[in-house]
């Protein structure tokens, strides 16, 4: 069995997919361990970019709150949910209002008190420092879309 690094203790600091096209507006998403998930334009189970997007927000928060919070107990079960609100205007297409909101349930024992006390303060180091996908979205970062030469993405 191969042992991948997770993200959070791989020191390579680049990140990478691979979209391959499977029809119009369809694509498979996969990571460099193999991982996939199918990606298309909504009309269908499969999830849209921006769903995508949202639920990146989310996982990256939920694992900040995971790594800060469970050093005082493990939450027995959560739910959380990303939205926002698409609009279309001077800028183009975009996101405005997104939310990401966390409901973790924590043992009723010192412990769990101790996790619950300090979410809000995991919940503000996520969001101001670590979690990578909502700092990248909120001081914003230019993405260079190029073509490749046909060389570069054949299997050939």
């Amino acid at each position: 069995m191969t042992v991948h690094p997770s993200e959070a203790t791989n020191p390579d600091a680049s990140r990478y997919v691979e979209l391959t096209r499977q029809g119009k507006a369809r694509y498979v998403a996969t990571n460099r361990r193999g991982g996939s998930i199918e990606v298309g334009e909504g009309d269908d189970a499969a999830f849209t970019p921006v769903e995508l997007l949202l639920s990146a927000l989310a996982a990256c928060t939920a694992m900040d709150v995971d790594y800060i919070v469970g050093k005082r107990a493990e939450a027995e079960s959560g739910r959380l949910s990303s939205s926002a609100r698409k609009v279309r205007d001077g800028a183009g297409n975009h996101l405005v209002d997104i939310e990401v909101v966390l409901d973790l349930r924590y043992p009723e024992d010192a412990g769990g008190d101790a996790a619950r006390s300090i979410l809000p303060i995991a919940l503000e180091r996520s969001n101001d420092r670590l979690c990578t996908v909502g700092r990248t979205v909120q001081l914003g970062t230019p993405v260079l879309v190029t073509l490749a030469r046909p060389s570069e993405l054949s299997d050939d």
